[in-house]
C-alpha cells in the first residue's frame, strides 16, 4: 500500500512540474505576459561611457572606427555628476510608459554596477563611483513602473570572449572550450547578479547573434531566470528561449506572427547620446508610428540617451513630453487594449477594448470629410471623440435590403474637436466585432 501511495505521489509531482514547464514555454503563459501584453509602451535607456565623446555605443570600437584603446579612455569622462534617478523617472512616467529599459552592460562589456566577475564597470572605472542601476530601479518601482535590464550576452572587451573587432578574434571557441567556458561562467554570472540585485520583470537580452544558443547555455539562462523570479519575461534576443519578438528600427508593414511583440526605436538616429545626431523625429511621427504599433497588437520601447553627466538631451525631453500629453488625452484607446480591424475595413489604425465592443479609431492628418467604415456587422450604439466627450453623428450608405453586405459607415468630424497630433473616435457597438468576410461571400 505504502509503494502505491508513493508512486501516486511521485506521478502527482511529475504532472505538476511537467505542467509548470509547460506554462513556462516562451511566450505561451498569458498570465505571466498579461502586463507586458497591456503596456504598450516602454522607455529605452542607452547609457554608458560612449557618450563622453558622444560615438557610436561599443560598435565604433568593434567597426574600427576608434581604437579599443581610444574608446576606453572615454571611461574617465564618465562623471553622472548631475545624474538624477527621479528627474528620468518622473519624465518617464509623463510619457505614459509602463515600463522602462536600461543597458546594465553593452556590447563594450562596461556594466552600470559593481559586478563581481567583472571588474571593468562604472564603480571602479569611472569618476561615476557608484552603482547607477540602483536608484533608478528603485525609482522605478516607486512609481509602479515595470523595471527591465538590457544585458549583452557577448562582450567585446572580455579577453575570454573569442570575438574582438570585426578583423580580429582572440581565439576559437569551437578550439579552446576551457576559455570559452570560463567566458560562460561569467557570463552567467552577471546574469545572476543582476536578478539577485535589482530582481528585474523583465531581462532584455542582446547580441545572442555571434553564437548558438547551445554556445550560450540559453536553455540554462531561462532556467536560471525563471527560478529566481517565475514572472520574469525575456526578449526573443536570448536565441530560441525568449517571450516576444523585438524588430529594431523597422515598422512592419504587417501583424507579425508572435502572439507578443514590441518595436525598439531610437528618438534620432542614435541609440546613445550623439551630440551631432540631429535627426529627432517628430512627436507627430512618433505617435503615428505608435498608433501603428498598437493597432497591430504590439508594445513600442522608444529610445532615449542620457549624456555622460546624466542630464537628458532637451529634444528627448521634448518629445517625451508631447507623448505624454497624447497618451494622456486618448489613454483608454492606447492602454490595456487589443489590435484593431484589419485596415481594409479601416484605412488607418485601430484598437478594440479588451471586450472588443469599443472600436478606436486614430484618425491620421486631418480629416476633410466623414470618416469611413466598411464591412462592419454589428450597430453602432454611439460614437464620441476620446479625450473630448463630444458625440458624433454618422450615417449609413449603401445597405441594400436583400443584401448581406453591411452597409458604410460614414462619421461627421466637426474641426473643432481635432486634436494636434492624432484624433482618436470610440464607436461602441451592440456586441463583441463582427466583421464580414468578402471573400467567403
Amino acid at each position: 500500500m505504502k509503494k502505491i501511495i508513493s508512486l501516486i505521489t511521485v506521478l502527482v509531482t511529475l504532472i505538476f512540474y511537467t505542467a509548470n514547464l509547460q506554462a513556462q514555454e516562451p511566450g505561451t503563459d498569458t498570465t505571466r505576459m498579461q502586463w507586458f501584453g497591456d503596456a504598450k509602451l516602454g522607455i529605452f535607456i542607452h547609457w554608458g561611457i560612449y557618450a563622453v565623446n558622444g560615438i557610436s555605443e561599443s560598435w565604433s570600437f568593434h567597426n574600427e572606427q576608434i581604437s579599443y584603446e581610444d574608446y576606453m579612455k572615454q571611461l574617465n569622462g564618465f562623471t553622472a555628476k548631475n545624474y538624477n534617478p527621479a528627474g528620468w523617472v518622473k519624465l518617464i512616467k509623463e510619457s505614459g510608459a509602463k515600463y522602462s529599459v536600461i543597458t546594465s552592460k553593452h556590447h563594450d562589456g562596461v556594466a552600470l554596477w559593481n559586478s563581481k566577475y567583472n571588474k571593468l564597470n562604472v564603480v571602479t572605472k569611472t569618476p561615476a563611483g557608484r552603482d547607477l542601476l540602483k536608484p533608478f530601479v528603485k525609482k522605478l518601482r516607486k512609481a509602479n513602473i515595470k523595471v527591465g535590464l538590457y544585458y549583452s550576452l557577448l562582450d567585446w572587451s572580455d579577453t575570454n570572449y573569442p570575438n574582438f573587432t570585426r578583423n580580429s578574434k582572440r581565439y576559437d571557441n569551437n578550439a579552446d572550450t576551457i576559455r570559452w567556458q570560463k567566458f560562460v561562467e561569467s557570463n552567467i554570472g552577471q546574469i545572476s547578479e543582476l536578478m539577485d540585485n535589482y530582481h528585474p520583470d523583465l531581462l532584455w537580452f542582446d547580441g545572442g547573434w555571434e553564437q548558438s544558443a547551445g554556445k550560450w547555455n540559453a536553455a540554462r539562462i531561462r532556467k536560471l531566470l525563471l527560478e529566481k523570479n517565475p514572472e520574469i519575461i525575456i526578449n526573443s534576443r536570448l536565441p530560441g528561449y525568449g517571450d516576444y519578438a523585438t524588430p529594431e528600427q523597422g515598422l512592419p508593414v504587417k501583424r507579425p506572427k508572435a502572439k507578443y511583440w514590441e518595436l525598439c526605436m531610437t528618438t534620432n538616429n542614435s541609440w546613445g547620446y550623439q551630440p551631432n545626431d540631429k535627426d529627432y523625429k517628430s512627436p507627430y511621427e512618433i505617435i503615428r508610428i505608435f498608433a501603428d504599433v498598437i493597432s497591430m497588437g504590439g508594445n513600442l520601447l522608444l529610445d532615449i540617451g542620457p549624456k555622460a553627466d546624466g542630464t537628458i538631451p532637451r529634444e528627448q525631453v521634448h518629445i517625451l513630453k508631447e507623448l505624454g500629453k497624447w497618451t494622456k488625452k486618448h489613454k483608454k484607446a492606447i492602454f490595456a487594449t487589443k489590435a484593431g480591424i484589419p485596415p481594409n475595413y479601416f484605412e488607418g489604425p485601430s484598437t478594440l477594448s479588451k471586450d472588443g465592443k469599443i472600436l478606436y479609431l486614430f484618425l491620421t492628418g486631418k480629416p476633410n470629410g466623414p470618416v469611413m467604415i466598411k464591412g462592419l456587422k454589428n450597430k453602432v450604439r454611439s460614437i464620441w471623440v476620446v479625450g473630448n466627450g463630444t458625440y458624433l453623428n454618422h450615417t449609413i450608405k449603401l445597405k441594400a435590403w436583400w443584401s448581406k453586405v453591411p452597409g458604410i459607415i460614414f462619421i461627421d468630424v466637426p474641426g473643432n474637436v481635432i486634436d494636434k497630433y492624432i484624433t482618436v473616435l470610440a464607436v461602441s457597438l451592440d456586441k463583441p466585432v463582427e466583421l464580414y468576410d468578402y471573400e467567403q461571400h
